[in-house]
């Protein structure tokens, strides 16, 4: 059986490029044992070997990979890994001095494009983003009814108005209701999150400060979570290979459970080229100092779909955003991502559309 590894096996051994791995913030370097694993991996398979510098983040330390005696992850690394394009781009300027990273996949056409690949590779909190996840276990499991979806507010006043209230799911996601998915997370308890995070490989899937008090921006136990800036992390480009598990045409979950968290994550009244936009939000802080900031989510037209995800990091003498992170994302599927399908030569260095 033949490889199609080409100069690509030894620009990664001599890069040493990094990944978070083990314990969350342990920064290893990627070493050679990885390297012939994933060979074996697409040796199996039949495939070729990605083309990739961030292979950490296809064949890193999965949970679902590593566990045993939980349920089977449904995408294998080769799957995920063998004959995928990544390829690298300069979407500086549409960050403009900020910090950041984006990701767009195609997995139809098995392309991945990515702008700052080193920070597209890193775990950090997903915040508000993680309400995907907990949304459609809660959904799947009917910890959140499809009909009667609403929870009682508790009377307790919270700095978001728009959380003093009763309230249902639809609403809950698009006003980022903190206290509603903390309690969808008590009801569906630890070992059901820790199994679903596990088979979707998200990030570290370390859900160890279950309440939140990592978290030294807020003491609420209402509002604090392991999902918010706490002891669960993901990177960007995990973000989008999850996405990917839980929308794509091999997903494991209900029909209707996938149209109500399509449903919720919509963008609504807009159309970009012909494409609508999927997404969920996310921002925390630090000391009143906001550090992390996403979008991620899936655009799709026709029967075509492509999963992206923008992360701003902490920038000196700027502010961030999940609200900035959208209009990159917007503004990048408008300009240049999706018209040609994130096809291989989508892309011209600079990011213009060629």
């Amino acid at each position: 059986m033949q490889l199609n590894i080409g100069v690509t096996l030894n620009k990664v051994i001599m890069r040493r490029s990094k990944v978070i791995i083990g314990r969350p913030g342990e920064i290893m370097p990627v070493r050679l044992v990885v390297i012939l694993t994933l060979l074996l991996y697409c040796a199996v398979s039949g495939g070729n070997y990605a083309q990739t510098d961030i292979t950490a983040v296809l064949t890193g330390d999965s949970p679902a990979a590593m566990s045993a005696g939980t349920e089977k992850a449904y995408y294998g690394q080769s799957e995920t890994v063998c004959d995928l394009q990544v390829t690298e781009v300069d979407w500086s300027d549409y960050f403009d001095g900020l910090t950041g990273a984006a990701v767009f996949y195609n997995p139809s056409a098995k392309v991945m494009t990515v702008f700052n690949p080193e920070l597209a590779n890193t775990r950090r909190s997903p915040c508000s983003t993680f309400k995907i996840v907990s949304a459609l276990i809660g959904l799947e499991q009917g910890v959140i009814p499809m009909k009667y979806s609403t929870r009682v507010w508790s009377g307790e006043i919270f700095w978001n108005a728009a959380w003093n209230r009763d309230i249902d799911f639809h609403d809950a996601f698009r006003t980022s209701c903190v206290w509603y998915f903390r309690a969808v997370a008590d009801e569906l308890g630890k070992e059901r999150i820790r199994l679903e995070l596990n088979r979707l490989q998200y990030g570290n899937a370390d859900i160890s400060d279950w309440a939140g008090q990592l978290n030294t921006n807020d003491d609420n136990p209402a509002l604090t979570g392991f999902w918010i800036e706490s002891s669960l992390q993901i990177s960007p480009a995990e973000q989008v290979l999850v996405m990917e598990r839980i929308f794509g045409e091999n997903t494991i979950y209900r029909q209707a459970t996938i149209e109500q968290l399509r449903n919720a994550m919509r963008l609504p009244d807009l159309h970009i080229n012909g494409w609508n936009v999927f997404g969920k939000t996310g921002m925390g802080k630090s000391a009143d100092t906001a550090v992390d900031a996403w979008y991620t989510g899936f655009a799709e037209a026709s029967d075509e779909r492509v999963y992206f995800c923008v992360y701003l990091g902490q920038t000196a003498e700027a502010e961030i955003s999940s609200i900035k992170a959208r209009e990159i994302a917007i503004q990048l599927i408008a300009d240049n991502a999706l018209p040609a399908a994130l096809s291989a030569s989508a892309f011209s260095k600079n990011g213009a559309a060629n």
